[in-house]
């Protein structure tokens, strides 16, 4: 991923993800090009993890990003 995730980003951010969760069986994210993601990105890719997480596909989320992402998910694997 390239760029920056923000409100004019967002819908198609979220169309694009949601299409290869749908017809792949497993998504990784290198987040080494995003140079800014805003709460609503991060929201989107909470609930694309819980999509991943019922549908028993993978949703993996890797690069410089990743940890300040994986802090926010936190909350989700703890409930």
């Amino acid at each position: 991923m390239e760029g920056n995730i923000n409100p004019n980003t967002l819908k198609q951010f979220k169309n694009h993800l949601e299409f290869l969760l749908l017809y792949c069986k497993s998504l990784t994210l290198n987040m080494d090009g995003v140079e800014t993601i805003d709460r609503n990105g991060i929201q989107i890719l909470k609930e694309l993890y819980a999509v991943s997480l019922s549908s028993n596909k993978k949703f993996s989320i890797i690069g410089k990003r990743s940890e300040e992402i994986y802090k926010d998910f936190q909350s989700i694997n703890a409930a």
